[in-house]
């Protein structure tokens, strides 16, 4: 259930600082902040509006919390965000290109800024509320600094958080913890009838995700990233190579050496294609050949643009969508 995010390695690969001059943006948060209670038989009541709240972040801060946040920067916890109903006031971006394509049906028109949130980045924006995914983010005086432009929550203290306590503490920071209550039942219901469906179809056939870039071919945790989702969710069987990779890194992604890419006993393989090539011109490399699921035609491709880099409950249940679509079509 931990959370790794990806951006380190990505930021190795596009040679961008990880963690925008922006136009204004308003949350959706009309739902939220207020409570009025009905008034009484016979008498007249006035709505009381929503207050302020205090609440202790991952590092210990009492944060005053806007009772109606309406500019809020959450970089990197867009995926929470969105779940929730809630646009950011910026999106999380590299070099201001590379953004969460998956997330931009809802995020479209939203301004980006850098991954590592210079300070100017963050005071043009002008938020009422900061919210920054782990400790990291913030080493240094960086709290202190992000905390003289708005109020500043820290959501977890390491950097692979469970990325379900991050979810409830988001929506716990913006007043929707029943609402995020109920979206996470709703995914473990689909996850649990996902699972019952390929346990029927496929047993202990394996399953593995590659992400293929210019440089190298990397694998994932087994207990991060869409290894969460594979192995622990939907309880597919773990290639041994991934297996014994796992027990040591602490990445969500991992280089794989070829020699060991050839030996993997892989049933259905997912490729992330990010070399630029077509998946026939990856596959025609002599390495790949031995795989089973090359053999066998069960190789199926997607793009970086994809969610399966990513984590959070969208991009998750997006995966679980991937897997049933085309590990059930090819049976």
């Amino acid at each position: 259930m931990n959370k790794k995010r990806i951006y380190p390695l990505l930021g190795l690969l596009l040679g961008a600082a990880i963690v925008g001059v922006g136009c204004s943006s308003t949350t959706d948060n009309s739902k939220e902040g207020s409570h009025s209670p009905s008034a009484s038989s016979g008498s007249s009541a006035t709505a009381k509006p929503a207050a302020e709240r205090v609440m202790k972040d991952a590092l210990g801060h009492e944060v005053s919390i806007p009772a109606k946040p309406e500019r809020i920067i959450a970089s990197y916890l867009e995926d929470h965000l969105v779940a929730l109903g809630v646009k950011p006031a910026a999106q999380w971006s590299i070099n201001g290109k590379s953004v969460q394509n998956y997330l931009q049906k809802e995020l479209k028109g939203i301004p980006t800024i850098p991954s590592d949130l210079p300070f100017e980045s963050v005071m043009s924006f002008a938020p009422d509320l900061i919210l920054v995914d782990s400790a990291e983010q913030v080493a240094g005086d960086k709290y202190a600094q992000y905390a003289k432009i708005a109020p500043t929550f820290t959501v977890g203290s390491g950097v692979n958080n469970d990325w379900r306590q991050e979810f409830m503490t988001v929506a716990e920071v913006l007043n929707k913890s029943e609402e995020a209550k109920q979206i996470l039942v709703s995914y473990d219901t689909k996850v649990k009838e996902a699972k019952e469906k390929l346990k029927q179809e496929i047993g202990t056939k394996s399953v593995a995700v590659l992400w293929v870039t210019s440089k190298s071919v990397y694998v994932p945790n087994e207990k991060l990233s869409c290894g969460d989702v594979l192995y622990r969710d939907l309880g597919l069987t773990v290639p041994e190579e991934i297996k014994e990779i796992s027990k040591t890194a602490t990445a969500n992604w991992n280089p794989i050496a070829m020699e060991k890419l050839a030996q993997m006993n892989i049933d259905y393989m997912f490729i992330v294609n990010s070399k630029g090539v077509s998946n026939a011109e990856i596959l025609k490399d002599p390495v790949w050949a031995g795989i089973p699921a090359v053999k066998n035609g069960q190789v199926f491709q997607y793009d970086d643009t994809a969610s399966w880099l990513y984590t959070g409950i969208i991009a998750n249940s997006q995966m679980v969508d991937n897997v049933l679509e085309r590990i059930l079509k090819k049976t």
